[in-house]
């Protein structure tokens, strides 16, 4: 008998996708503009951003569909957000040159109100409450 994985997209996890919908939508958007108008003032960032958006959009997919390959694709997509986060935050402190523009990511995403950085934290922590979940059954 196969266990089916316990839906992500139930319960607190539906406030989770929305949150990421909203991110995806507008670190994309905001990326797409930055690139299309003013790309040669600062590649990186706005390269940077784009790749903040395209993981948000992962991590929404994933977090709607169900089943254990979706689930391991969430948990990559939050890990590789967390990391990122964590990683350009502390170059755009210690290194502003690297960053003369602002990512999604910079300083945290303080930008963002510091979303980008509670959001990988509380999607792993609803994750990990899913799996357990679903161990009990």
């Amino acid at each position: 008998m196969t266990r089916k994985a316990s839906s992500t997209a139930s319960g607190i996890g539906r406030v989770l996708i929305a949150v990421y919908a909203v991110m995806a939508l507008g670190a994309t958007a905001r990326s797409l503009f930055q690139i299309a108008t003013k790309f040669d003032e600062a590649p990186v960032a706005y390269l940077l951003s784009g790749l903040a958006g395209l993981v948000y959009i992962v991590a929404t997919v994933a977090l709607i569909r169900s089943g254990r390959v979706w689930f391991r694709v969430a948990v990559i997509a939050i890990v590789f957000e967390l990391v990122g986060v964590i990683t350009v935050g502390v170059l755009s402190l210690v290194d502003a040159v690297l960053f003369p523009a602002d990512t999604v990511w910079s300083a945290f995403g303080a930008g963002y109100l510091f979303v980008p950085l509670a959001l990988p934290v509380l999607g792993l922590i609803w994750l990990y409450r899913v799996r357990r979940a679903e161990g009990r059954r």
